[in-house]
């Protein structure tokens, strides 16, 4: 009972974090735009259309849940912006697509204060019927200079929106395959959308060319005299908010500045003896951005995607608390104890950290990952492979023709691993790597491996007959499995990172396939490997041998074709 109320709290908590609130707001106004351009693109079908459509708009928008729905939205999502662009630090180092997406906000309301007015606003206070006939007039006929505001207005406001999404959806693990079809959608949108607000408009003109239809136009209206004046008033005192808002933004600029640079500065260690001076209230990453330290942000620094994340060395106890945002986002991606993401955490003090990622991590890393991917120790089945004779028959072939046979071969050896559930480490010239056992217990991890081996050897016998006028002579291989404690993680450099393991298990593996070449065999395997997979294999040839930097000796089995293996069960 205690647990569930404490799940609800959490939960609770959870939902009203004002980035939730924020991004929720967001979302409402998207879908109302969204509802509002395909409003408009009804236009490429008549005035009537439009105007059918609207109906259907305006059902939803104007009652009363709907009304108070967008009205919350709008004020909570201008207020929560605002909020968080008063308390920024420093807007020098944000990124590009961060400042693009905080310029086209702040733009949106000057352009829409007097549509707001003309159209809700009016209707509301002087009772007006803001019909498409109506707005196409006053834009169109009336004021052309406002059809082009209004329509920069829509394709500003489109941008701005489409823009928080994609940072929101790109950590979605299904969003890069649905990135194709949205980002047309986005595209599409507007267009039709502003196609129609064009030919309903050249209707609208065309029908006020008619004297009959103008003045039944004008008395359904009943427009007040006073009403271009009080609309133009009422934007003008919106526009003296606006201008005081954007006062108060540069005010905290000042004071941000003033305040923090009289505090003592925070010194923030990296690897290669690397420091930032950081004035307080600068978050860590913030900090690598002013020193032009590489550091990765995908989600831009809104604590939503981990790839900043970092593991503190010294001064723990002198970095702020974690969030229940941060510390669920470091829950997701497996984080081990010790980590912080930078875009959180603040300093009071002297610091040393080390990015854990690299500074041209992508979306992938953000996505929920594999607590070994951080490193851990694990029994896993260690698969090396490599080809006989293959320098040989190199130096009788041209340079594509080894390119071809290399890589076919490649494209079986790797297909048959992972057919059999396992782990591609890496190809090292003509040779193989594999891992079987990240997310599985032992006993399967030796079966999937000699599964593997098997499948591997029918693989290449597929391939010599494919290529048998390409080869001098058919292609063998020789084939090394053992089984041990190793570690488990991503290393590497930029580019060059993989998820691969290190220890005596994997030197170990790696002799038994150069042993294949003494016993003229296709595989040899541990005993550990073949007591985890508790499969017959009384009928194999036993030896036991000296291992190079084992004190023990090492029991294996000796398969001269290993297609004759029996497939276990996994």
């Amino acid at each position: 009972m205690a647990k569930g109320i404490e799940q609800k709290q959490h939960w609770l908590r959870s939902s009203l974090r004002s980035d939730r609130i924020r991004l929720a707001s967001g979302v409402v106004l998207m879908v109302f735009l969204a509802g509002h351009l395909i409003n408009h693109a009804l236009g490429l079908i008549s005035l009537n259309a439009m105007e059918a459509g609207r109906d259907i708009f305006l059902a939803i928008w104007r009652s009363m849940p709907g009304t108070t729905l967008l009205l919350g939205a709008i004020i909570l999502h201008i207020l929560l912006v605002f909020h968080k662009l008063l308390r920024h630090r420093a807007y020098r180092r944000l990124a590009g697509r961060d400042i693009l997406q905080i310029i086209l906000g702040l733009a949106i309301p000057p352009f829409i204060v007097l549509h707001i007015i003309g159209t809700r606003v009016a209707h509301e206070i002087y009772g007006i019927e803001d019909s498409y006939a109506y707005v196409l007039f006053s834009l169109w006929v009336a004021t052309p200079i406002q059809a082009l505001l209004q329509s920069l207005a829509l394709v500003i406001a489109w941008i701005h929106g489409c823009l928080g999404l994609h940072f929101w959806l790109r950590l979605k693990p299904w969003y890069e395959k649905a990135f194709p079809l949205l980002y047309s959608l986005a595209l599409v949108l507007p267009v039709v959308s502003l196609s129609g607000f064009i030919n309903g408009a050249n209707e609208v003109e065309v029908l006020f060319a008619n004297a009959d239809w103008r003045d039944a136009f004008f008395a359904r209206l009943n427009l007040p005299p006073d009403l271009v004046s009080w609309a133009y008033a009422t934007r003008d005192a919106g526009y003296i908010v606006m201008y005081a808002a954007l006062g108060l933004l540069i005010l905290s600029r000042i004071y941000w500045t003033i305040v923090y640079r009289r505090r003592h500065v925070n010194v923030i260690s990296y690897p290669d003896e690397k420091t930032v001076l950081a004035t307080p209230g600068l978050t860590i990453l913030e900090a690598s951005q002013h020193g032009n330290i590489p550091h990765a942000a995908v989600c831009g620094g809104r604590g939503r995607c981990s790839t900043c994340r970092v593991r503190i060395v010294e001064g723990s106890d002198r970095l702020n608390p974690p969030s229940d945002k941060e510390v669920a986002v470091l829950r997701r991606v497996g984080a081990p104890v010790g980590t912080r993401l930078a875009c959180q955490s603040i300093p009071t003090g002297d610091v040393s950290v080390i990015p854990l990622l690299p500074a041209t991590a992508t979306v992938r890393q953000a996505f929920n990952q594999p607590g070994y991917l951080q490193g851990q120790e694990r029994e896993v089945a260690i698969l090396f492979a490599d080809l006989r004779a293959f320098t040989k028959f190199s130096e009788q072939k041209l340079p594509y023709d080894v390119v071809f046979v290399i890589n076919q071969y490649f494209r079986h050896m790797g297909e048959a691993i992972e057919a059999n559930g396992g782990h591609l480490d890496k190809f090292i010239g003509d040779g193989v790597m594999a891992l079987f056992g990240l997310e599985e217990d032992s006993k399967d991890a030796s079966r999937k491996a000699l599964n593997a081996a098997r499948a591997m050897a029918e693989e290449l016998e597929i391939m010599n007959r494919n290529l048998a006028s390409d080869l001098p002579s058919p292609l063998k291989i020789g084939i090394g499995i053992h089984l041990g404690q190793v570690i488990v993680g991503q290393m590497g450099y930029g580019s060059a990172t993989s998820v691969t393991a290190i220890g005596d298990p994997v030197n170990t593996a790696s002799r038994l396939e150069a042993m294949t070449k003494d016993y003229s065999s296709q595989l040899i395997f541990s005993q550990r490997v073949a007591e985890r997979a508790d499969g017959d294999f009384t009928t194999l040839r036993q030896e036991s041998i000296e291992i190079r930097g084992r004190v023990e000796p090492l029991g294996i089995y000796i398969v001269e074709d290993a297609r004759t293996l029996t497939q276990l069960e996994t």
